[in-house]
């Protein structure tokens, strides 16, 4: 396809043929329609009924038994449901779902999310934490705040504080137990490879930004805290790049992620970081886990 040349070139400065034809490949495929269970409103259990009762078909994903893959209707259907307008369910890709379970939010940590809008790995680690944990949604568009707010009280995601502000100013002086930086970027992994704003601009403008949210979250990690970094590219201009400038001659280290064998990866030149392949079932997806060494 003539539209996907120039990420084809992109692709092939970053993976081998087999690979960027196997990208191409799974970019080009339609995504099934996932979402999450809010279980801060209701179980895993309570959804598979009314499913049922609806005739929904599903599948439960292994990994993370509160989401599920749907397989006859879209996501207008499923906003038609109760269960949606209650916000009992969240509609979110399996990619994003994955910072927040990395992360792995505990009670009473105080963790910050440097670029929140519109919500879903925010409410999502609140449910993880079951509402204990103590976190910070960082958003600088006004709109989009409000978007973050709405789907935070709908979600009723109870502790958590929205600040209006760009996350690059945050003073040095606030200190966070853990830090998800899920940075803004080319969006080189999805659909948006498909779209005119898709440029050569765009990646080197999202790296730049990148690099400074990154260096932020760093000096804002107390002494053995964790910072999750991810990307819906899978480009190493915005990944790997990032985390060579960032962390040489620092005091943090890559730490290994674990995920299921369910999930297929691209090879990168970090072991310890993941990077998630596009399929019909994922967006391409980078997480990496930085830590703080103890002092």
């Amino acid at each position: 396809m003539e539209e996907l040349s120039f990420y084809k070139d992109l692709l092939l400065k970053n993976y081998d043929e087999n690979i960027t034809n196997k990208i191409l490949n799974g970019i080009r495929l339609n995504k099934k329609v996932t979402l999450r269970v809010n279980n801060l409103k209701a179980s895993a259990e309570e959804i598979i009924d009314i499913f049922n009762s609806e005739n929904i078909q599903f599948n439960q994903v292994n990994w993370y038994k509160d989401a599920f893959i749907i397989e006859n209707v879209d996501e207008y259907d499923l906003q038609d449901l109760d269960i949606y307008k209650q916000g009992k369910i969240y509609l979110q890709s399996l990619s994003s779902m994955l910072p927040p379970i990395v992360l792995n939010p505990k009670v009473n940590e105080n963790i910050l999310d440097m670029c929140a809008a519109p919500g879903g790995k925010t409410t999502q680690m609140a449910c993880l934490s079951n509402n204990k944990a103590f976190i910070t949604a960082v958003e600088r568009n006004k709109i989009r705040a409000e978007k973050l707010k709405y789907n935070l009280q709908k979600q009723g995601a109870g502790t958590v504080n929205v600040m209006i502000d760009d996350a690059r100013n945050l003073s040095d002086f606030f200190k966070f137990d853990k830090i998800l930086l899920d940075a803004p970027c080319s969006g080189s992994g999805t659909d948006n490879v498909f779209k005119s704003n898709f440029t050569k601009e765009l990646i080197q403008k999202s790296s730049k930004t990148q690099e400074v949210l990154f260096k932020k979250a760093l000096r804002l990690l107390k002494s053995g805290g964790e910072l999750i970094y991810s990307t819906c590219s899978i480009l190493k201009e915005e990944n790997e790049n990032i985390l060579e400038k960032c962390l040489k001659n620092t005091d943090y280290k890559l730490e290994k992620i674990e995920l299921s064998d369910e999930i297929e990866l691209l090879p990168s030149k970090f072991e310890e970081v993941k990077t998630i392949a596009p399929n019909e079932y994922f967006e391409g997806f980078f997480v990496a886990k930085i830590k703080k060494r103890e002092v």
